[in-house]
C-alpha cells in the first residue's frame, strides 16, 4: 500500500503559521501537539540533537483520513534563501478555491506576500485557470487556482 501522509513546514514560528493556515485555508488541527527529541529524532533525520514542536493540520477537502500539514520549529534552525518559484526542490503547496481574489486578500491580510499577479489562461481541453503565486508569512509559496471546467 501507498498512502499520501502529509508535508512538513518547518516554521519560524509555528503556532503563528499553523493559525495562517486555519485562518486563510480552513485547516483542521489534529491533536495531540508534537514536542519530541532524543537519539531516536536525532538519528531519523540526521539533526544533531534534533528537538522540535508543532502540530498536524488537516487539509481542506479531503475529509478525516486525508493528508496533514505539518507544522514544526526545530530548537536550532537552518536560514532558507529567498522565496522563489523556479528555485530547485519543492516548488509550492496549491490550493483550490471558489474565488481566487477574495483568498488572495485573506492570504495578504494575514502577512502573506503577492509573487506574482493574478492571471486567466484557458487550457486547451481543460478549462479556463485563475490563479496566482504568493507566499505564507513565512515564505513558503502557495498558488491560490480556480478551475471553470470545459
Amino acid at each position: 500500500m501507498i498512502k499520501y501522509a502529509h508535508t512538513n513546514i518547518i516554521a519560524e514560528d509555528w503556532r503563528k503559521l499553523m493559525q495562517f493556515y486555519i485562518d486563510v485555508f480552513a485547516c483542521v488541527p489534529v491533536p495531540p501537539q508534537r514536542d519530541q527529541s532524543g537519539d531516536w529524532l536525532s538519528q531519523g533525520t540526521g539533526v544533531p540533537n534534533a528537538a522540535l514542536e508543532g502540530m498536524h493540520l488537516r487539509l481542506p477537502g479531503h475529509g478525516e483520513d486525508g493528508p496533514t500539514l505539518e507544522i514544526y520549529s526545530y530548537g536550532t534552525m537552518l536560514d532558507k534563501p529567498e522565496s522563489a518559484a523556479n528555485r530547485k526542490g519543492i516548488g509550492h503547496l496549491a490550493f483550490l478555491v471558489d474565488d481566487v481574489p477574495a483568498i488572495r486578500t485573506a492570504v495578504l491580510e494575514y502577512g502573506g506576500r503577492d509573487l506574482g499577479e493574478i492571471v486567466e489562461r484557458d487550457v486547451e481541453g481543460v478549462g479556463r485557470i485563475t490563479f496566482i503565486y504568493m507566499t505564507d508569512p513565512e515564505g513558503n509559496i502557495l498558488e491560490i487556482q480556480h478551475w471553470a471546467l470545459d
